[in-house]
């Protein structure tokens, strides 16, 4: 790319302006605001990080910057420009002018935002076509094959080719950026951009937005991952329940924070505490009826080891034709009471031996014992009766949901047969709630409706509805702000601890993954690599891959030098 050196900030001349921006929903007595007198300035070659908890307004506010609030959403400003051309009520065909070309976008949910028909290389391609940026087919190839490797998408040629759900998590999130700087805009918005990324991606990722700030283009970066904003913002907003309460330059913010509610979020981060620490103050509730139901009782109670893998292999047909094994040769174990945490790159297997574990997918090789009992190798007919000692909290969540169903039903769902009266299973779902920190006023609300982190908690109510011996935790905590990815791993403790469950943890998060794991496994392309007590892998690592990882962690910056010569408050906007 093009590499342009940007203007002093203070001759730069602001891209966009926002003045007290209101967004709400419904009208008359049931309209309810979503962002409350929203106000900032941004200039080019400068990132500016919104952080707060799920539902705080964060991506509402993203999309109505774009113009993608919705129909029956109702957008106010005193101003809302970019470089003096106002925003409020513009049609949709300057709409389009803008978007894309002008303010790039990267939405937060990649299975979502892609097209489930279509190929990579056509969704990275549309916008070229629109905007005329191509003169040709080849050229257009050749163009989604270098975004591909700009952001770090592994066979770019054949990723290209594939569909959506041919592509791990965290290689969808990195065709969406693709796609979002296909036509090099002057200020890309990127709402959650680096949540589904492994260590080393993630790495990437936040060195090509630090080349971007340098070419002199601006940055909105939303994320509930404070480690990452502290690397790359240079102002922050706090956001809580639809207002800023606290706003000021990143330095400032991270090493001096004013307001409490900030205060609670810094503090949530694992990164650097205690292995196994408490990280909310919140009390999980715990109801009588949850506290004196005994564990699944299908399976012997003898057993030290739980869970057994085998040898597993999984081979899958490549576009070219040819066999590739997304799993080679793995073996572990899961003792009772144990946490076993899975580490690996985007694509490295994690997710496929997880579905081979669930009996989900079977081995190509190799086979999985559960309470020293087969259990792959066994018809579904005989699995049945022991299924609901084994359960998962899947990555995407709205995908593994009815979206005709309320939560409330999603939920009951999942409950034992045990609980048989609509009163008690109305009860339980209650409490289901109550336990991964939602409000009961979600109970009629279809996932649709529900943000990324409520889906999240909604998927986790529902995999501990069985009480089961172990749950496959499939980056559990990925879509979760702070605050509640900390009251999740202490809930998740606290059942380890009172159930005797164990869990089977797979994250790209590798300090989430150090607080809650009594061992880890780290792998690469199919296979294990390294192995071992936690704190010996993370201290002690042996393989030059573990430590790559292990470098490349994003850490939480508290103590940077403060430079007073910046800031969001710009004069005359409060």
């Amino acid at each position: 790319m093009l590499q342009v050196r940007p203007k002093p900030i203070s001759q730069q001349a602001d891209l966009l302006t926002v003045d007290s921006l209101c967004v709400s929903f419904g009208r008359g007595i049931a309209e309810k605001a979503a962002v409350r007198s929203m106000s900032f300035s941004l200039r080019p070659g400068r990132c500016l990080a919104i952080v707060g908890e799920s539902g705080s307004g964060k991506s509402v506010t993203a999309r109505a910057l774009v113009g993608l609030a919705g129909r029956h959403a109702n957008v106010y400003a005193r101003q809302l420009s970019f470089e003096g051309t106002d925003l409020i009520g513009l049609k949709d065909r300057a709409w389009r002018r803008i978007r894309g070309n002008e303010i790039g976008f990267v939405l937060q949910d990649a299975l979502v935002s892609l097209d489930p028909l279509r190929r990579i290389g056509t969704e990275i391609g549309e916008g070229l076509l629109l905007h005329g940026a191509v003169s040709s087919r080849k050229e257009l190839a050749q163009r989604v094959i270098a975004l591909l490797k700009l952001v770090g998408v592994p066979e770019p040629e054949i990723k290209a080719q594939q569909l959506p759900h041919q592509l791990s998590g965290g290689q969808r999130q990195r065709a969406l950026i693709a796609a979002a700087l296909a036509l090099d805009p002057r200020i890309l918005i990127a709402d959650e951009p680096t949540t589904a990324l492994d260590v080393t991606a993630q790495a990437h990722v936040l060195a090509l937005l630090e080349e971007t700030k340098t070419r002199g283009k601006a940055l909105i970066l939303i994320s509930h991952d404070l480690a990452v904003v502290s690397q790359v913002a240079d102002e922050v907003l706090v956001m809580r329940g639809g207002e800023v309460v606290e706003r000021g330059i990143a330095a400032q913010i991270f090493k001096e924070p004013r307001h409490p509610y900030t205060r609670e979020l810094l503090d949530a981060v694992p990164s650097g505490r205690p292995r196994g620490s408490r990280l909310s103050p919140s009390t999980i509730v715990r109801s009588p009826r949850w506290q004196t139901l005994p564990p699944v009782q299908c399976l012997p109670k003898s057993h030290s080891i739980l869970l057994e893998a085998i040898n597993l292999v999984k081979r899958f047909k490549a576009p070219d034709g040819t066999l590739r094994a997304a799993v080679d040769g793995v073996s572990f174990e899961v003792r009772s009471g144990e946490t076993l945490g899975i580490v690996g790159e985007s694509g490295s297997g994690k997710s496929t031996m997880a579905r081979m574990v669930l009996a989900l997918e079977e081995p190509d090789e190799g086979a999985v014992h559960f309470a020293s009992l087969p259990w792959t190798t066994l018809a579904e007919r005989e699995r049945r009766v022991r299924r609901r000692a084994m359960s998962i909290i899947y990555q995407d969540p709205l995908g593994s949901f009815d979206p005709r169903w309320t939560v409330g039903r999603i939920i009951s769902d999942s409950l034992s047969s045990d609980v048989e009266t609509r009163r008690m299973r109305k009860e339980c779902v209650s409490e289901l709630l109550d336990m991964v920190g939602l409000s009961q006023a979600l109970l009629d609300r279809r996932p649709l409706e529900l943000s990324g982190g409520q889906r999240q908690r909604v998927a986790i109510a529902r995999a501990i509805a069985t009480h089961p011996a172990i749950i496959v935790c499939d980056e559990p905590v990925s879509a979760l702000d702070v605050s509640i990815q900390a009251q999740v791993l202490d809930l998740l403790g606290d059942l380890k601890e009172r159930l005797g469950v164990s869990y089977l943890f797979i994250s790209h998060d590798l300090s989430v993954v150090r607080h809650i794991s009594d061992r880890v496994i780290i792998m690469r392309r199919g296979r294990i690599v390294d192995s071992g007590a936690t704190e010996e892998i993370f201290c002690n690592p042996q393989s030059e891959y573990t430590k790559s990882l292990i470098a490349a962690m994003p850490r939480l910056v508290r103590d940077q030098q403060l430079d007073h010569s910046a800031t969001v408050l710009e004069e005359g906007i409060p």
